[in-house]
């Protein structure tokens, strides 16, 4: 199944729940990646009206290293294709889309999706769940969110080592705690396409949570990695800022991997907008 082929509209309740977002646009299809043209408000209306009705599900954030990723392998593709909710991380996967003619509503980010859904769940009495970030980030994240989401309960907090995912031992620790806990929705930072494979096992045992794959999010919520400045992240330049702040890490992905892909992106998004409507790729 690709994001081409897949269906783009989850199931509609049977009986309209207050706060349900009605039925979503076809995808848009771009970097290889079928996105879903809503804007934050419309996803947390969506989680709230599933959640009311007993339905799960799981949201990805695609950026333009999702989209190289993807495009290397056609499993990771119909894992993002296969989400409930797929939205747009990174800026340039916006500008491509508006370039081809088919614009999204504009950037929905796992760091800002974790602060609306628990100001969400607060008001709902949705418990949640924080999955992943180093030692002691995501009590402190827990704490952040409580704070300043009232009435929030978090249901529960585990930071597992790195690694802990390539043994199946690894994983059934984790999936117990989860499941024990039973929370409404899990937030999982291990990044692309770690959280995204562990996120696709839980859904089995918890059915009707919701889950976000949400990377350095908890980092983000918990203070203790920058995140950048308002202006920045409306320019697009939010990766500029982790480059500077991380740039070991982040150098090779950022400047050798991401740039030119994104540069061809975009180019082949204008120049598909120029052709006449039956050489569209």
């Amino acid at each position: 199944m690709t994001a081409q082929t897949r269906s783009r509209t989850p199931e509609t309740p049977k009986t309209r729940v207050h706060g349900a977002a009605p039925p979503r646009a076809p995808r848009v299809v771009v970097g290889g990646v079928g996105i879903d043209p809503v804007g934050e408000d419309e996803v947390v209306a969506w989680v709230a009206g599933e959640l009311a009705a007993g339905r799960g599900g799981r949201i990805v954030t695609p950026n333009v290293d999702i989209c190289r990723a993807v495009r290397r392998d056609p499993g990771l593709a119909e894992l993002v294709a296969g989400a409930d909710v797929v939205v747009a991380d990174g800026m340039p996967l916006v500008w491509a889309a508006r370039l081809r003619g088919t614009p999204l509503p504009g950037r929905v980010t796992g760091a800002d999706l974790i602060w609306s859904l628990s100001a969400m769940a607060a008001r709902a009495g949705w418990p949640v769940y924080l999955l992943g970030g180093p030692p002691r980030v995501a009590e402190a994240a827990a704490r952040e969110l409580a704070r300043r989401c009232p009435g929030l309960e978090v249901r529960g907090v585990d930071a597992p080592p790195y690694g802990f995912d390539r043994t199946a031992e690894g994983r059934e620790r984790v999936r117990r705690k989860v499941v024990a806990a039973r929370p409404a929705i899990v937030f999982a930072g291990f990044g692309f396409p770690r959280q995204d494979l562990l996120i696709a096992e839980l859904r089995r045992d918890l059915p009707e949570a919701w889950f976000l794959g949400c990377g350095a999010a908890i980092g983000f919520a918990a203070g203790t990695v920058s995140r950048a400045p308002a202006w920045m992240r409306r320019r697009g330049l939010e990766w500029l800022h982790r480059l500077m702040t991380e740039p070991r890490r982040l150098a090779r992905r950022y400047l050798v991997d991401d740039l030119p892909f994104a540069a061809r992106l975009l180019a082949t998004s204008a120049l598909r907008r120029c052709l006449p409507r039956g050489r569209r790729a």
